[in-house]
């Protein structure tokens, strides 16, 4: 069922925060099969094709139908998508999406980005968007041995091979896709991988210390992150709803089914924040039913 848009006096735009890991693309997908939607991605890293296990893409099969805006748009893997780039990409995609009569969700974890998007006065996104903003919570503690256990399943996934393709001698990475984590740390391995006379021994000491600097540099992320998030909280005020979910994530680690509790601790909450979200000013969204009529259920996962 489409959104009566005509109807409404603010245009209405959810957001999805949270650090790397704590199942933001996840909750987005879900809300996108219970409510008329399509997804506008805000990772930066994301917007470049391919390095899909590194930077955590969601496949097509994943997508359950749902339209998704700026995911793997750019080709040249050493473009720089800058800023001001991402906002006219979201803009356009805004209009399109609303014209389409459907909620947008904006969901990523580059914060800087948004920040640029919520705050540049020559937008002024919050003057012509009705916005709100769940915010997935996971205390680090519990959050650092995740992305731990993640990093190694992005291994056994084929991550080597993967930045191996993309592997080119002296190669700048800080630029385009090569600022994905994982690229930069994994340069001395390949390397060595290329010179004579370097037994395995050796090669598998350095592969397992570019897999540790990985990990550091993701733990460093996530705290980068919630630092970002944090201080958008700050300023947005009630407009940004929290959800812890340590809970579900301390399951995961106990190798335990969590389904159920990810469903009572983070899904049902989201989706009373959004249909309280929806109902709130326009009468356009008042009869919403909870299902976009593409006939997908729920993902599993977090």
């Amino acid at each position: 069922m489409a959104f009566a848009t005509s109807t409404l006096t603010e245009k209405k735009v959810l957001f999805i925060l949270g650090a790397t890991g704590t199942g933001k693309t996840k909750l987005s997908i879900n809300l996108g099969t219970q409510f008329p939607s399509e997804i506008i991605n805000s990772d930066k890293i994301q917007v470049y094709k391919g390095l899909d296990i590194v930077t955590n893409k969601v496949q097509e099969s994943e997508r359950c139908s749902i339209p998704h805006h700026i995911l793997g748009i750019i080709d040249d893997p050493e473009y720089d998508f800058t800023m001001d780039e991402f906002c006219k990409h979201v803009l356009e995609a805004l209009d399109l999406i609303i014209e389409n009569g459907h909620l947008p969700i904006i969901v990523g974890g580059s914060n800087s980005y948004l920040k640029k998007l919520l705050e540049d006065p020559t937008i002024a996104f919050r003057s012509k968007y009705d916005c709100c903003f769940i915010w997935l919570d996971v205390s680090l503690p519990i959050l650092f041995p995740y992305l731990d256990k993640r990093v190694d399943e992005m291994v056994q996934a084929g991550m080597v091979d993967e930045i191996r393709d993309f592997f080119v001698p002296g190669a700048d990475n800080t630029k385009g896709i090569r600022r994905a984590i994982g690229v930069s740390e994994l340069d001395s391995y390949f390397e060595i991988e290329m010179k004579k006379g370097i037994d395995d021994a050796q090669k598998e000491k350095i592969l397992k210390e570019a897999i540790r600097k990985t990990k550091q540099n993701t733990f460093i992320l996530a705290e980068n992150q919630l630092s970002k998030i944090q201080n958008m909280s700050d300023k947005l005020g009630s407009m940004v709803k929290k959800i812890n979910s340590t809970k579900v994530f301390e399951a995961i680690l106990r190798g335990e089914n969590y389904q159920d509790l990810h469903q009572e601790i983070v899904i049902k909450p989201s989706m009373k924040i959004v249909k309280r979200f929806l109902e709130e000013t326009s009468h356009g969204f008042r009869n919403v039913k909870f299902s976009n009529g593409n006939g997908k259920h729920t993902p599993n996962g977090v």
